[in-house]
């Protein structure tokens, strides 16, 4: 019995006391020796509640937080050590896997927990490789799923098999290690390729499509285990399995074109960021499960569910949205795939393993280039997607627990196994940064003009992202204004506005608009904010301006970012955070009257433009601080004191009716100027000297004070040109 228990035992108000166990986390552990004193003391102290007693264990298994909390904290560790050595990001978790895990220092228990958490990663990971392609890019690489991706699979297979016989395995063996060998990681080459941002390149475009058919294979493969080990039960009905498949290949566009665009046009006019969140994550996992519900992979039912979203206007934000998840729960595969590497069995074999392991990357890379290449691929691009394709992929840990129990693979081997193949997958990273240097050596080499073209050419990838373009951030009467200005001028524009009923009703009008909230970097990497000269932000949220202007400012120092505030206060930010031009609206109001008034007082242009200028690169100062004695160069007053600007009406009767203006000798016998006749609404400028004055005409002179007022009494009173009496 325990030093704790016995303890208890001896309490005799609590002798033959039925107890609850209250395990002790990990921090813990350490101070074991003193676990039976605490004991003893909440023995003395303890509540008895319905002859239960509380008793504080020795062990525990500790909770999933506190395992989160180990894997997270090295993490960091054990990643910047990585960034200080250049080692890539993958190959640290996968290390922090091997440390934490059972074969390392068992820092963390729940490791069936953490396996869950990995599987949601490859979820969101596919669903957002789905969102960032589309149906039409699947139309585009269907001859490399449909041929390189059943080139792979049945060449991979035959060169296991191969091998495999060679050791002396029996013929089921060799066809069950064919199928081990045969499958890649989807989830660390599309993790590197969507780091080096190589997803739409000719080899990354490559890579996914036999990846794909990778997914859709491995189920057959798992159908014929128990084939395999002689046994009658093969797990399924293949045609039971076939209608399932067609079914959700029928099911997969309806939603894609009517369902899930009106459900999320709906969740998008709440405005709630969270609801359309969550909606987005319920998509994803909903489809992967149907998928995995039919006995397809999580990782292509989540694929199919980011395709599905992909085709409709609200895809920028559900990739925006899920972006984090996706990087914290990927993070949490690579460590679980970490985790299953014995480092003590490594040690007893490390020779052998690593010729192994360097034997398969060699075997996967020639097979898969030369899938790809017969897909169409030339050879420089062949070879970079075989590269990428050489490790064994997380399926293949998968078979290989379903074979152990069929007897196709012994334990021993089952380990030896996993260390290949977490050996080659460390080995990933490295491989496709040198993959563009070796494909260039290999390209180099005395072949035919027609090997290194490729068999037949196929179309890859997406469009050209814009360039030099102008992005619209707001579509209200500003953005509006600016879109048909832009238009006009041929100038290659891009719309970002969060009104779905915006979004949807311009798309049909043919507008480049989505629908997206441009304070997250995914919305405004997806309007190709590296490549666009200028940026207009036109929204009337302040938080929002300032994080779209930092972001902005951050992906591309040399875009020209323009924004408009309602707020004074927000000028001075706003250019400190990297915008070019703010434009307050009430301000530039002020200017505008500012600049007409001055014009009506025969300030030159030229003066006027230059003070607009100073006010404006001035930040409005003139107006925020409304100095006293500043004049500009010269004002009516300061260069012409005694000119005036006056108006003044021809009463009925006036003595200058049916008079002309040469008659009324107005410039010559009294120095005033007539500039312009308003007559019945309508403006006369520069009248001619024969035109005849009428009652309500309305004069616009110009002239010395004194004298504009003596005209305005001879034309009205006066007889004859004499003037009138004061």
């Amino acid at each position: 019995m325990a030093e704790s228990d016995r303890l208890l035992s001896d309490c005799t108000p609590f002798k033959g006391v039925p107890r609850v166990r209250i395990p002790l986390s990990p921090p813990f552990i350490p101070w074991r020796a003193s676990i039976p004193l605490v004991n003893a003391i909440v023995a003395a102290f303890a509540i008895r509640h319905n002859a239960v007693l509380i008793h504080i264990g020795e062990y525990m298994h500790p909770s999933l937080l506190n395992d989160i909390l180990v894997i997270i904290l090295l993490s960091v560790v054990v990643l910047y050590l990585c960034n200080r050595m250049g080692l890539p990001i993958i190959v640290g978790f996968l290390l922090t896997g091997v440390i934490a895990g059972p074969h390392g220092l068992r820092l963390v228990w729940e490791t069936e927990a953490v396996k869950t958490l990995a599987e949601t990663g490859i979820v969101l990971l596919l669903f957002t490789i789905g969102i960032e392609f589309s149906f039409r890019r699947l139309l585009q690489i269907r001859k490399t799923v449909l041929l390189g991706g059943s080139l792979q699979i049945a060449l991979t297979v035959l060169a296991g098999f191969a091998a495999a016989r060679l050791f002396g395995y029996g013929l089921n063996e060799a066809v069950f290690a064919g199928f081990l060998l045969s499958l890649s990681s989807t989830a660390i080459v599309m993790k590197i390729l969507q780091d080096r941002a190589e997803m739409e390149t000719p080899p990354g475009n490559a890579a996914l499509g036999i990846l794909i058919f990778q997914d859709m294979a491995a189920i057959p493969m798992m159908l014929a285990v128990p084939l395999l080990a002689g046994t009658a039960q093969s797990g399924g009905s293949p045609a039971l399995l076939a209608a399932k498949i067609i079914g959700i290949a029928v099911l997969v566009p309806l939603l894609s074109r009517w369902f899930v665009p009106r459900i999320f046009y709906a969740i998008a006019r709440t405005k709630s960021r969270e609801l359309f969140l969550i909606a987005t994550i319920a998509l994803c996992m909903a489809i992967a499960w149907l998928t995995h519900a039919t006995g397809l992979s999580l990782a292509l039912g989540s694929f199919l569910a980011g395709l599905i979203i992909s085709e409709s206007e609200y895809s920028h934000q559900a990739l925006g949205d899920i972006l984090p998840f996706r990087d914290v729960f990927t993070s949490f595969f690579f460590v679980s795939i970490g985790m299953l590497l014995d480092i003590g069995f490594f040690l007893q074999h490390p020779l052998s393993l690593l010729i192994v392991a360097l034997v398969v990357l060699t075997i996967k890379a020639l097979v898969a280039g030369a899938a790809a290449f017969f897909s169409g691929l030339p050879l420089r691009a062949a070879i970079i997607a075989g590269i990428a394709l050489a490790q064994v992929g997380e399926f293949s840990f998968i078979l290989t627990e379903t074979g152990v129990p069929y007897g196709l693979i012994s334990r021993e081997i089952y380990q030896g196994f996993l260390t290949v193949s977490i050996l080659t997958m460390m080995a990933t990273p490295f491989l496709i940064a040198a993959a563009p240097a070796i494909a260039e050596a290999a390209s180099r080499l005395p072949l035919p003009p027609k090997l290194k073209q490729g068999m037949a050419p196929a179309r890859h990838g997406k469009p050209a992202p814009l360039e030099n373009h102008l992005i619209i951030i707001g579509f209200g009467l500003n953005g509006r204004n600016l879109a048909r200005a832009a238009r006009a001028a041929g100038i290659s524009y891009l719309i970002i506005e969060m009104n779905p009923a915006a979004v949807r009703s311009e798309r049909v009008k043919g507008e480049p608009i989505f629908f997206g909230d441009a304070t997250q970097e995914a919305i405004l990497l997806h309007a190709d904010i590296r490549q666009a000269r200028t940026l207009v932000a036109a929204i009337n949220d302040p938080a929002a301006t300032r994080r779209i202007t930092e972001l902005a400012r951050r992906l591309n120092p040399r875009v020209y970012i323009l924004v408009r505030t309602r707020f004074v206060s927000e000028i001075n930010a706003l250019v400190d955070l990297g915008a070019n031009d703010v434009i307050p609206e009430e301000f530039e109001t002020s200017v505008e009257i500012f600049s007409r008034i001055l014009a009506r007082y025969f300030i030159p242009k030229e003066e006027i433009e230059k003070m607009v200028t100073g006010i404006r690169s001035e930040r409005y100062e003139m107006f925020r601080t409304l100095p006293r004695g500043v004049a500009p160069a010269c004002t009516l007053q300061s260069c012409l004191p005694d000119l005036e600007i006056a108006s003044f009406r021809i009463e009925g009767g006036a003595p200058v009716i049916g008079k002309t203006i040469q008659e009324t000798e107005m410039r010559k016998r009294h120095g005033v100027t007539l500039l312009a006749v308003n007559r019945n609404a309508q403006i006369i400028t520069n009248p001619s000297a024969d035109m005849e004055f009428a009652a309500g005409d309305i004069l616009f002179v110009v002239g010395d004070a004194k004298n504009i007022r003596q005209v305005r009494l001879i034309f009205n009173q006066g007889q004859n040109g004499q003037e009138a009496p004061p």
